[in-house]
């Protein structure tokens, strides 16, 4: 990942900046976590949102993803998504990007020689293209879809951004609006028209401009991560009630158009509901849920189970938490749906979203 943006760091010990940073995980601090019995563990999960990398001093390759997956939950099937991974090292830059999406795909053709576990990994590919080329992108977009093998979901093309230096923006992302560019606007013209996915992501106080998309390209697939990026750090810290309250008004207003999608996850860094620094063992998955159940329960009250499902956001939560744990804590959140709900949520919604089938 571009090291220039501050996202990656390589001394977790600088705080209070370590929020909306991304380090290695500590493994003897991940170890003290205690072993939970798995909750439901016959429900099929598709994982709707993981990356794949090798940075230095942070690899997490098949290898460390497998151990994951295979930790006790019914992963069936994940997506991967874009992560500023293998890009190509010559040619043209715009085309750079199409090199994460052909390493995905070795990726999941891996996977699907079963030497990795029963999980279809990276079933469905989502990659990064400059959206902000406008028509020019069309050849890029393109040569993902060939580059994916037929696993080619779409694209994300994170906005998020805040005038704080303590927040740690999206990589490439120099100011406010990316999303309202002329530009920008006449890429996600092309993404729509090739049937491709747009992986929104922005921060609570930008999803107007997520609803502004919305409004402007009904016809465009929408998938808002990370539960609408409420921040909790920062010039954020303390102000939660404010933060929801802020988070809710553009979180129902975003619902309301039916080409929306959101995933329930990603929130350990930017949330910051909890100092994953600081505690002497990873919290329960009791504990997890009840950091995120307001924020995730209001989700799907809003958009409907149909339009959520949850993501694991690994390796990035691998910073607070287990795979195993993480997942109990989203069977506990969800433990008040129906059994179809609870399908649509796990599996189902991803499935028809990223078009898995």
């Amino acid at each position: 990942m571009n090291t220039q943006t501050g996202i990656f760091v390589s001394d977790p010990a600088r705080r209070p900046r370590q929020f909306g940073r991304i380090f290695a995980p500590n493994r003897e601090w991940l170890g003290r976590q205690p072993v939970e019995a798995i909750l439901d563990p016959g429900i099929a999960i598709v994982d709707a949102h993981h990356h794949v990398w090798d940075f230095p001093g942070n690899r997490y390759l098949i290898d460390e993803l497998a151990a994951d997956l295979q930790s006790g939950h019914n992963v069936v099937a994940t997506v991967f998504v874009e992560c500023e991974a293998m890009y190509r090292q010559d040619g043209p830059v715009a085309m750079r990007p199409v090199g994460e999406t052909e390493f995905a795909a070795g990726v999941a053709a891996m996977s699907d020689s079963g030497h990795y576990g029963p999980a279809r990994v990276a079933s469905g590919i989502v990659g990064f293209a400059d959206l902000a080329l406008g028509d020019a992108v069309q050849p890029v977009l393109e040569a993902h879809v060939a580059a994916g093998g037929g696993r080619f979901r779409g694209v994300r093309y994170a906005a998020g951004w805040d005038a704080s230096d303590v927040i740690g923006n999206s990589h490439g992302v120099a100011g406010p609006q990316l999303l309202r560019h002329p530009g920008v606007r006449a890429g996600f013209a092309r993404v729509a028209a090739l049937g491709l996915s747009f992986d929104a992501w922005a921060f609570h106080t930008q999803l107007a401009d997520v609803i502004d998309v919305a409004r402007a390209f009904p016809a465009l697939n929408i998938i808002m991560g990370h539960a609408g990026g409420p921040l909790g750090y920062g010039p954020y810290e303390g102000r939660r009630d404010e933060v929801f309250a802020v988070w809710k008004a553009a979180m129902t207003e975003l619902a309301q158009h039916p080409n929306v999608t959101v995933k329930l996850g990603g929130m350990l860094m930017r949330l910051a509901a909890f100092d994953y620094l600081a505690l002497e063992a990873p919290p329960s998955s009791a504990e997890l849920a009840a950091w995120w159940r307001p924020w995730m329960e209001t989700c799907i009250e809003l958009f409907g189970a149909d339009r959520c499902m949850f993501e694991s956001n690994f390796p990035v939560e691998k910073m607070g938490t287990g795979y195993a744990v993480l997942w109990n804590a989203f069977k506990t959140i969800a433990q008040g749906a129906s059994p179809g709900e609870r399908q649509s949520l796990f599996n189902g919604t991803a499935r028809r979203v990223y078009r898995l089938d």
